[in-house]
């Protein structure tokens, strides 16, 4: 169905087929390191148009791709898929900017999607791609990738964030966005197209991400991105070195308080660099140090008294200044859980105890377990046939191993196991398999199955029919110091709210206090 024509782009030699000169037509521009994606109706034409271009004469070779079934939509289609997935299969490092990519609709697309999967493997035979594309779709660079094909709600936020800013309208920009919709892609997209783009050239720009498991991810994942660095990713505590033009803030809802921290020292002296009390928060930072600050936020993955809640973040958005330079956008399509914003609100109700009816789903598996030799059996056996399969937790158990490698923290049906042994990068270390996650690690990451132990930290009140909280079994100390009951139930329902949304193909459940497994058997199906 494909055939691939090799040229040579330097000396501008090509071969005699007709469709060459007049047919839909995909090419790969590359010089063994790098390459560039393209489409084009007339292949030659756009090779003499691309030997004149100076950003374009790094390439040497040329490999057009035809095939008698390609019309126009399905190569603009085949184009972004394969800017996609080459940039994270990284044999080339491509140079394509970013504008433009979204999903695109057509005409049978769903049997061209099919017939993809034949491409990449002839790309495989000659090899110009290595990876499979089931390898590729497991890693952070595919996942976070800035050339993601955005669906309508991220395009129009994306264009309008643009807009404003191109034309300084705006100080403050907010993307409010459930787990999965998307804002973490939103905002690498703007990262990458920012930095390409001449009419921001010289500007300080950069990208905050305020947990420290995922900013080694996002750096690894800059470094492998033509066009960005990892020194573009920043914590709250670099931004106070220097003033930035825009800075775009992910996860904003893990920005810190001046309470119930480990480095209220180096909190103390960066505000007084800037002025500041320690009155103020790492938001405030922010603000202070950039002229243009988007902030991606979801107040429900608010997980402690340190965080930024609601109340807080709406009252530094409605000041008197913001009021006249602020813009909000919200993500509302679920991108990550198969089982789409039904399954989401359903975990809503889980939370709130107001669930009505059977969670049942075709495209998504959600399962309650009562044997945890079984539940863990089965986390297994799930990560060997799909991989990124982990088993977390709410923080309740106590973190002995932290101090005593020899210890195992967590004890369930005689089972034993042990959080996990660092918090940067947890999910794609080698003994993750065999440890427990908590909030820490996990959020902010996607997981193909999540396995998640709701531990005795939260239950269920059968005569008020409610949700309950034992805050002598929740152990994170800085979680729970100087919070109220009404605080911390909060607290650690988010915990539970992020953590049953990871999980893309399936999410399974083992639940420690007996009322509220007994409640959710009635509304979950039960392995």
């Amino acid at each position: 169905m494909f055939k691939i024509i090799d040229g040579d782009f330097k000396k501008n030699i090509y071969s005699n087929e007709e469709y060459l000169d007049n047919w839909p037509m995909l090419y790969i521009l590359e010089n063994g390191k790098q390459a560039y994606i393209g489409e084009s109706n007339h292949a030659k034409t756009r090779m003499t148009q691309h030997s004149s271009s100076e950003e374009k004469r790094i390439f040497d070779k040329v490999h057009f791709i035809y095939s008698k079934l390609f019309n126009q939509s399905v190569t603009f289609d085949y184009e972004s898929k394969l800017i996609q997935y080459i940039v994270a299969d990284e044999l080339f490092q491509v140079t394509n900017k970013n504008a433009g990519i979204a999903d695109k609709q057509y005409f049978n697309k769903k049997e061209y999607d099919e017939q993809f999967v034949n491409l990449w493997r002839k790309l495989q035979r000659e090899k110009l791609v290595k990876h499979s594309l089931e390898e590729i779709e497991q890693s952070d660079l595919f996942k976070y990738s800035p050339y993601k094909e955005l669906n309508d709600c991220q395009r129009m936020a994306v264009d309008e964030i643009l807009e404003k800013i191109k034309e300084g309208t705006v100080d403050r920009v907010v993307v409010n966005g459930m787990p999965g919709s998307g804002k973490t892609i939103v905002a690498v997209y703007l990262m990458k197209y920012l930095s390409d783009s001449e009419e921001f050239a010289g500007k300080q720009i950069g990208f905050v991400v305020p947990q420290t498991s995922l900013r080694k991810t996002m750096k690894s994942i800059f470094k492998s991105i033509y066009g960005l660095s990892p020194s573009q990713i920043l914590s709250p505590s670099d931004v106070v070195k220097k003033r930035y033009d825009i800075l775009l803030v992910d996860e904003a809802h893990r920005l810190h308080q001046y309470k119930n921290i480990s480095y209220m020292g180096t909190f103390k002296q960066n505000c007084e660099k800037l002025g500041l009390t320690t009155d103020a928060d790492e938001l405030d930072w922010l603000i202070k140090q950039s002229d243009c600050t988007v902030l991606f936020y979801d107040s429900m993955q608010v997980v402690g008294p340190s965080g930024i809640d609601f109340e807080r973040f709406d009252k530094k958005m409605n000041d008197s200044i913001a009021k006249r330079l602020i813009a909000y956008y919200t993500l509302a399509t679920q991108m990550r859980v198969k089982g789409g914003n039904a399954y989401i609100d359903f975990v809503k109700d889980i939370l709130e105890a107001k669930c009505s009816g059977k969670y049942v789903s075709d495209v998504y598996d959600f399962k309650l377990y009562s044997d945890f030799e079984k539940f863990e059996k089965d986390m297994y056996e799930k990560e060997a046939l799909f991989g990124l399969t982990r088993m977390v937790a709410g923080y309740a158990w106590p973190w002995i191993s932290k101090n005593d490698k020899s210890q195992k923290d967590i004890e369930i049906q005689g089972i034993k196991r042990m959080w996990n042994n660092c918090t940067e990068g947890w999910v794609h270390t080698d003994t993750a398999i065999d440890e427990v996650g908590c909030i820490h690690s996990i959020q902010g990451y996607d997981l193909n199955y999540a396995f998640v132990i709701l531990g005795n930290d939260i239950g269920y009140d059968k005569d008020k029919k409610q949700m309950i909280i034992r805050p002598k079994n929740y152990f994170d100390q800085n979680g729970k110091r100087t919070a109220s009951y009404e605080e911390l139930i909060e607290y650690i329902k988010n915990i539970y709210y992020v953590l049953l949304t990871r999980g893309i193909k399936g999410t399974y459940i083992y639940v420690c206090d007996d009322a509220l497994r007994e409640y959710l058997s009635d509304y979950i199906i039960t392995e």
